[in-house]
């Protein structure tokens, strides 16, 4: 189901495509990294969020969209939630919800730039 919010005061669109047959079960391929594998101060690019359609609307608002840098700032002192900066904005997630939000694979460009 692909479901479109239009914002009357910004004439901006936001589109997402969601799973309704969502039962939390969904766990990402071993190969795709997520939101709260990130270490504080390294960014990631949103891919998707799987996650429950009023909840992924949610987050899209706040500014988690997909292709969207996100990065991890500090943590309560329990570890959870964590503040992520996204979009001008900071925004506090739990690890569980901080789990379903899959990020890009790196582009080879950019794996190459790391490697020493």
């Amino acid at each position: 189901m692909t479901c479109s919010v239009v914002s009357a005061d910004t004439d901006s669109m936001m589109q997402m495509s969601v799973n309704r047959e969502f039962d939390g079960a969904m766990i990402p391929p071993p190969s795709a990294r997520t939101l709260a594998e990130l270490k504080e101060g390294e960014s990631g690019i949103i891919d998707r969020l799987e996650l429950p359609e009023d909840v992924a609307r949610r987050l899209m608002e706040l500014g988690f969209l997909p292709g969207h840098t996100v990065v991890p700032a500090r943590s309560a002192p329990g570890g959870e939630p964590r503040v992520y900066r996204v979009d001008g904005s900071e925004v506090a997630l739990r690890r569980e919800t901080a789990s379903r939000l899959i990020l890009r694979a790196p582009s080879k460009a950019a794996a190459k730039a790391l490697k020493p």
